[in-house]
């Protein structure tokens, strides 16, 4: 049981990264300006960096990627991105802070993966250093929190 446990919790967090990856590429693709666009290249390249260390967990365990829940991840994502189309383009500020705190959350989500993983030593860390995905997580999550609080700032600060 613990090999299925570990085998579903990770690739839950597959899945997440899924959705994660394809709101980052919808965020550079809408990016009003170059700096906009650098940040979420920047994070994306570091969530896709560590999707393939997930993946390579998973491969290490002899575990195969769950196409079910990659797909669901993918689909969640294009629905939560046609809500916001519909909501028009008046709403692409507080659309950005909405996509922000969902990244955030699925920041967290990971450190608690690499926490989790760590104190259960429950991978064969060989080409794996937990603590530096911890602290890459965290570093993620302050940068996302930044903009995020910058972006409710700029829309709900009181004149």
């Amino acid at each position: 049981m613990p090999h299925e446990a570990l085998e579903s919790y990770l690739n839950d967090h597959v899945a997440g990264s899924v959705a994660a990856i394809e709101l980052l590429d919808h965020l550079v693709e809408s990016a009003g300006d170059s700096g906009t666009r650098r940040f979420f290249e920047e994070i994306r390249t570091e969530v896709t960096e560590d999707q393939a260390t997930l993946r390579g967990i998973l491969r290490g365990l002899g575990a195969d990627e769950s196409g079910l829940r990659k797909a669901g991840a993918w689909l969640t994502e294009k629905v939560a991105r046609a809500k916001l189309r519909l909501e028009g383009p008046a709403r692409g500020s507080v659309h950005e802070l909405e996509a922000l705190e969902g990244l955030a959350l699925g920041i967290l989500g990971k450190l608690a993966l690499w926490r989790a993983l760590a104190v259960a030593g429950a991978i064969d860390a060989r080409g794996v250093d937990l603590g530096e995905l911890q602290r890459r997580a965290e570093t993620q999550h302050a940068r996302i929190e930044s903009r995020r609080l910058d972006r409710a700032r700029a829309l709900f600060a009181q004149p």
